[in-house]
């Protein structure tokens, strides 16, 4: 549980962060401050993008920075499966029969149709909306391995992006590990091609996107930072280990405009407190409230 001590220094910072004092200008250092003062008073390590899709400005905090992926890689795997739909290497419709022996912890959709399998678009959604860790082995294991995601992230002009491992090893990343992981700045510029780009065709995004709205997993981090009522969509990551955890949220929020920004965030916790941390997800939730609020200053 978070301390009372290291709660108020996080929102007295973000007070101090959202009520303007550090500036109402729109520049990029300007943001690049406030993601900083949000590190200082969580108290570990965070990683954070944010991308203005419409104008292409976007500027982070330790953006160039490896960060474990979890199963923020979800994402990217179900973008994959509409690809190779797509590309007619596979159909959504196809289905993969499993057994017990495939499932693993947390695989609450999986393991209610071990009768009759999946789709492979339910497990696509499955993965995307309630991060079910054996719907996603199981895309992985029949689009080739880990190097076939990371292939499809060369394609898309991502040089940084890999995925090495299934779950649940892919989570295990130690300090100074590359396997498994991403920058933030690549991961934003990933998920913009994917959003926005034509690296899938608009009934793809349109279902992208759908999936991403419905997310069940990440309504106290990046999406609880943002004003009530504005779309957005995510997809979290979390990986707490005996020596390193890392907390992950990546995705977008849409502007009263209409105009998309997109926001990748990781934060490694300066304690392991071998549950959820609530003051972690409090840090994520603090790069939303600051992204919007930058992103709104950037039209006034």
């Amino acid at each position: 549980m978070i301390d009372i001590t290291r709660r108020n220094a996080l929102m007295g910072t973000a007070a101090l962060v959202l009520s303007g004092c550090v500036g109402r200008t729109a520049h990029a250092a300007d943001l690049h401050e406030r993601l900083g003062a949000i590190e200082r008073a969580a108290g570990g390590t965070l990683g954070a993008y944010v991308l203005d899709t419409a104008s292409g400005e976007g500027t982070g905090w330790r953006q160039d920075e490896r960060f474990a992926q979890c199963s923020s890689f979800k994402l990217s795997l179900a973008a994959l499966a509409l690809h190779l739909q797509e590309a007619g290497e596979i159909t959504l419709n196809e289905r993969i029969a499993f057994t017990k022996a495939d499932l693993l912890q947390h695989s609450p959709v999986t393991s209610q149709n071990l009768d009759t399998g999946m789709t492979i678009g339910e497990l696509a959604q499955a993965t995307m909306v309630t991060s079910d860790n054996a719907a996603a082995n199981l895309l992985l294991h029949r689009f080739g391995g880990p190097e076939r995601l990371t292939a499809f992230w060369r394609a898309l002009g991502d040089d940084t992006s890999r995925l090495d491992r299934y779950e649940p090893e892919l989570n295990d990343v130690p300090p100074g590990e590359i396997r498994d992981t991403t920058t933030p700045v690549a991961a934003a510029h990933t998920l913009a091609r994917l959003l926005t780009d034509n690296a899938l065709r608009e009934p793809s995004r349109d279902t992208l996107i759908r999936w991403m709205i419905a997310v069940e997993t990440g309504g106290k981090r990046l999406r609880a930072g943002l004003p009530a009522g504005w779309r957005a969509g995510d997809k979290t990551g979390t990986g707490i280990g005996q020596t390193n955890a890392t907390y992950v949220d990546i995705g977008w929020f849409e502007l009263p405009s209409g105009q998309m920004v997109v926001v990748t965030s990781y934060f490694r916790p300066g304690k392991i407190t071998g549950t959820i941390d609530p003051g972690a997800e409090f840090a994520l939730a603090e790069v939303g409230r600051v992204a919007a609020d930058w992103a709104m200053e950037q039209r006034s």
